[in-house]
């Protein structure tokens, strides 16, 4: 197949580690121009400095995905710098999963904050670049835990499905210019686990993780598929799991 991604301008949240550096690093490595946002700049400007070492094209802003200044910020540094914007990838995210009887309603609110709002936020911030534009395409990265729904994970997969949702709705008001695409990972060897705030539930997920999860290239990879496709090809959906996962 002929390189589709050599030369676009890709913005990934999340992008200071997990499945959005593995996704920065691996783009870079097929010709992408990355722009990074997470909120931790020193780990930003370290992957930058990677990417760039390599011989590929990366800037980065410190990103809080719940303020959405930030992300309009992000957006005008990406069409500043390089001219345009052909990809944005809502990747941040994060899961303090807990028993709807523990009520760790803070909790709750942050996902909401980051899960949705963070996603809805980068979409309002691009979209109106990418009509002007008269191309673009928004991957966002949900999950598999609002595919099979289990305890613990109530809201967290709650915020997954209501991304889910505005995937496929902004997939069919799209129209025929642009592309819109889910990717739902299953466990990935990733520091996610690092947001959940009950000790017990943390250590179950890690442990989990650590017999089965699969690494961030898997998903990275996905997320290219769907990017190299030709213009008029529009990946809507992909899952991808370890073969151990139920």
């Amino acid at each position: 197949m002929q390189n589709n991604i050599k030369d676009k301008v890709i913005i990934i949240t999340g992008a200071s580690s997990g499945i959005g550096e593995a996704t920065a690093l691996l783009l870079a490595e097929r010709g992408a121009k990355v722009v990074l946002g997470a909120r931790r700049a020193d780990k930003l400007e370290a992957l930058a400095k990677r990417i760039t070492a390599a011989g590929g094209e990366a800037i980065y802003a410190e990103t809080d995905i719940k303020k959405r200044d930030d992300l309009t910020a992000l957006v005008k540094l990406a069409v500043d710098h390089f001219g345009k914007l052909d990809v944005l990838i809502n990747n941040a995210g994060i899961g303090p999963i807990s028993l709807f009887d523990d009520l760790r309603v803070e909790d709750w609110d942050e996902m909401i904050d980051v899960n949705i709002k963070g996603t809805l936020y980068g979409i309002a911030a691009a979209l109106p670049v990418f009509r002007k534009q008269g191309f673009g395409h928004v991957v966002n990265v949900i999950s598999t835990a609002g595919l099979k729904i289990v305890p613990q994970q109530g809201v967290y997969a709650a915020t997954k499905n209501a991304v889910r949702t505005i995937t496929e709705a902004l997939r069919q008001e799209a129209g025929p210019d642009l592309r819109v695409t889910g990717v739902s990972p299953g466990f990935v060897h990733t520091d996610f686990a690092e947001s959940m705030t009950n000790p017990e539930v943390k250590a179950q997920i890690i442990a989990a993780r650590d017999k089965m999860a699969i690494t961030p290239d898997a998903i990275a990879r996905a997320i290219a598929f769907a990017i190299e496709q030709p213009a008029n090809v529009d990946v809507g959906d992909i899952v991808v799991r370890p073969t151990a996962q139920g």
